[in-house]
């Protein structure tokens, strides 16, 4: 589940220059949506809204595995018995994800979703499931089980019960490709939220820089740093509100679905990229590697930065962030 620790700045609607910023909110994906964009008048702008969240839908209902009859649903159904064929979209969305787990050695898998829900987030958990049923819980799990056929782009499931679950990347997708649709409009800039996936292009109407402040979860009421940016994508998510606490131990809702035991030791991550499909997904893999192990893979990959607040409130940045300056 994704949280709102991203406060987007300076979006508030005005005219100048024979343009204006129009802003619409929506509730899609089970999730508050805002969309700004920069347009001559308010019916351009609304238009380009309206585009945007017919684009989100047309993409859920490719995608979505809480849809039945998504492609994504297909294959889940047909997991152990036969190839589904899918829209090459579809099929490629899936073919990054997979090298994404193969990069993050499986701290992010789209086959997360076989896991058994063994963890329960909303108070009712007395105790510790044992070693015996967390391993059991991800026996389904495995992005080695996925076969790709790209010659018929189809996508096969190997083991019956495995399943697929695009909600890691697939936030970020969405608001890469209302990007790419709103430019191919006209649209010359913008700033989109999907879920704390966000993704800028262009500059707002004064000729300054979206901006985005960054919160530490720890003290919601103050903003610790806020970054411009330019034609930049940027994923906040965090288990501030979803975590049990066994023998001290603070456990988050983000399962390692390699081992079945939650992710600890983070409480919030904000990843930079261009792609928003990226940063989505590498949040995902460095929340569950852990802050030291996140810190590293990130600062050996070229164009991807982070913020990280630890389960004690301390920040943590990468290497190519001086937090001092954004302050």
């Amino acid at each position: 589940m994704k949280f709102f620790f991203v406060s987007i700045l300076s979006l508030f609607s005005y005219i100048s220059f024979g343009q204006i910023t129009y802003k619409k909110k929506a509730s899609l994906l089970g999730s508050p949506f805002d969309i700004t964009v920069v347009a001559k008048d308010s019916i351009e702008g609304n238009i380009y809204t309206e585009d945007a969240i017919a684009e989100v839908k047309r993409i859920e209902n490719l995608i979505s595995d809480w849809i039945p009859t998504s492609q994504i649903s297909m294959v889940n159904i047909n997991a152990g018995i036969q190839p589904v064929k899918v829209d090459l979209e579809v099929y490629s969305l899936v073919e990054r994800a997979i090298r994404i787990s193969k990069l993050t050695d499986g701290a992010f898998d789209i086959s997360y979703a076989s896991m058994d829900k063994i963890w329960k987030f909303d108070g009712s958990m007395k105790k510790m499931p044992t070693a015996e049923e967390i391993k059991k819980s991800v026996a389904k799990v495995g992005y080695k089980n996925i076969i790709l056929n790209a010659k018929d782009t189809t996508i096969f499931l190997k083991n019956k019960g495995m399943k697929l679950g695009l909600g890691g990347i697939g936030q970020g997708y969405i608001a890469d490709k209302i990007k790419e649709l709103l430019q191919s409009k006209g649209c010359v800039a913008g700033i989109v939220n999907v879920s704390g996936d966000i993704s800028t292009w262009g500059k707002q109407i004064d000729g300054k820089l979206w901006t985005i402040g960054i919160i530490n979860p720890m003290n919601k009421n103050k903003v610790f740093a806020t970054f411009p940016l330019e034609d930049t994508a940027v994923e906040t998510s965090g288990s501030y509100e979803k975590f049990v606490t066994f023998d001290g131990k603070r456990y988050s809702h983000i399962i390692d679905p390699r081992t079945g035991y939650p992710a600890s030791g983070i409480v919030s991550i904000s990843v930079f990229a261009k792609q928003t499909e990226l940063a989505d997904a590498l949040a995902t893999g460095i929340f569950v590697m852990g802050v030291e192990v996140g810190l590293d893979f990130v600062n050996q990959i070229n164009g991807i930065d982070c913020i990280i607040v630890d389960d004690k409130g301390v920040i943590h940045a990468s290497k190519n962030i001086d937090l001092k300056k954004y302050e």
